[in-house]
Parts: C-alpha cells; structure tokens; sequence
C-alpha cells in the first residue's frame, strides 16, 4: 500500500518545464530571420495593355514601335510605316545583344519616344518576353566611374502577332 502512494505522490508533482533551449532557439533565429529581409527584393514593371480598339486609335503620323517575336525571328516593326529589321535566330535562340544594340539606335533617333510594344504568339515562354521585354527597357552603360541601367523604352505594352508578317522595305523611323 504504501508503494501505491509513493507513486501517486509522484504522479501528482508538477513536471518544471525547461523553455531555455527554446529561448536560445528564439534569440538566434529572430535576428537571422530579420537579416533575411534586407537581401529580399521583389521589382514589379507596369505594363499597358492595349485597348479594345487596338490599332484603330493609332495616329499615322507618330511612331509606333513594336517588337514581334516570330518562332523564327526578332522583327522590330514601325506600325504605321513598316518593318524596320529582322533579327533572325542563331544558334537556337533569339540574338538579344543585337536587339538591345538596336533599340539603342532607334533610342538615339528618338530621344523622346518612351512606349513600345511587344507582341507575341501563344506559344511564346516566358523567359522568351522578359528577355525581350529587358532587351527595349534598359541597357547597361557606364557613367561617373559606375555601371548603371540607362533607359530605353520603358512603357512596355503586350499584344498578340499580327495575322500577316510584315515585309521588311529597309526604311528606318
């Protein structure tokens, strides 16, 4: 009997909980956690989407740029004159160091110009339109001794591919 009461006297002391491993687990990890923050960036790009209307509200007289993104090729097209050059793929890929140095040039002719379009089919990937989309917004140059983003063409609008290629005349903006 008296073996049962010494384990019920047992049974009935209250357990210490230790919490000082959780604390030291606590005191390290919030200040890691923190730290993490600092090395997070999320960018966001504004895009346009076009209108219902699309290429009704166009005026002929100004500038419309666009890149299409054909399976085959980079074509950067003027919408109310034409075609202005073809980029075709080499080596299985699209040549995005010959369109940035493109839109530098067309961007000389254009100081003002800030929008360009981008148009693609639904087959396009995604890694194909960020490029592209890299490509017109900004490229790298060297200013005051530092390697900065200079601007391009940032107001970057989507749409689909025209149903019919555009011919490529040569003529330039």
């Amino acid at each position: 009997m008296q073996r049962v009461r010494q384990r019920m006297r047992r049974q009935r002391e209250q357990a210490e909980l230790d919490v000082t491993a959780f604390m030291n687990l606590m005191i390290v990890l919030v200040p890691v956690l923190l730290l993490s923050l600092v090395f997070t960036h999320t960018s966001v790009i504004e895009l346009n989407f076009p209108s219902a209307g699309g290429e009704a509200e166009l005026d002929p007289d100004s500038v419309q740029l666009e890149v299409q993104v054909w399976p085959d090729a980079l074509l950067v097209n003027d919408g109310a004159r034409g075609a202005i050059e073809q980029l075709p793929k080499a080596d299985g890929g699209y040549d995005y160091a010959a369109l940035g140095e493109l839109m530098q040039a067309l961007k000389q002719r254009l100081p003002d110009k800030r929008d360009i379009t981008i148009r693609l089919d639904d087959q396009a990937d995604y890694q194909t339109l960020v490029s592209v989309m890299d490509a017109v917004r900004s490229y790298r140059t060297v200013q005051a001794m530092s390697v900065v983003h200079a601007e391009l063409f940032p107001d970057v609008s989507l749409g689909d591919l025209p149903q019919v290629r555009p011919e490529l005349a040569g003529a330039t903006p």
